[in-house]
């Protein structure tokens, strides 16, 4: 029986990672990257909601980049309102979740795949996003 899917988002003030999992929650991976301006955020919403729908999105983990000193940044702000606007739009509740370091361990990870930096920055934020789903599908289980 299917549960649908978590997408896990890697939110970015340029880039926003999109990942998915199977929809039995085993596994995830990289889906899209959403690219915006920083400023006007409709139509990543949109892109977004639309992947919800398309993909049968049940549930939605929002990294939140968090500062090492505890300290709110303006790309935090950005991604919790980011997050209520889509909460709203969509009609799931959104988890918010720590993703410090996940770009970095994704960039490793990449990179141990032999991928080409020009490759790499094509699909790193996918890859963060995917660490996401994958953390938090481990912690249901």
């Amino acid at each position: 029986m299917s549960k649908g899917r978590v997408m896990g988002i890697d939110f970015g003030t340029r880039h926003i990672g999109i990942a998915l999992s199977d929809e039995l929650w085993i596994t995830a991976s990289g889906f899209e990257t959403v690219n915006w301006n920083g400023e006007d955020d409709a139509w990543a919403l949109d892109r977004i909601n639309t992947i919800i729908k398309e993909k049968n999105v049940s549930k939605i983990i929002l990294g939140k980049p968090t500062r090492l000193d505890g300290e709110v940044s303006e790309t935090e702000k950005k991604a919790i309102v980011f997050g209520e606007k889509l909460e709203e739009m969509c009609g799931l509740k959104i988890q918010m979740k720590d993703e410090r370091y996940t770009t970095v361990i994704a960039a490793r990870m990449l990179h141990d795949k032999n991928m080409k930096a020009k490759k790499q920055k094509k699909v790193i934020d996918q890859e963060a996003a995917a660490i996401i789903v994958r953390e938090f599908l481990e912690s249901m289980r």
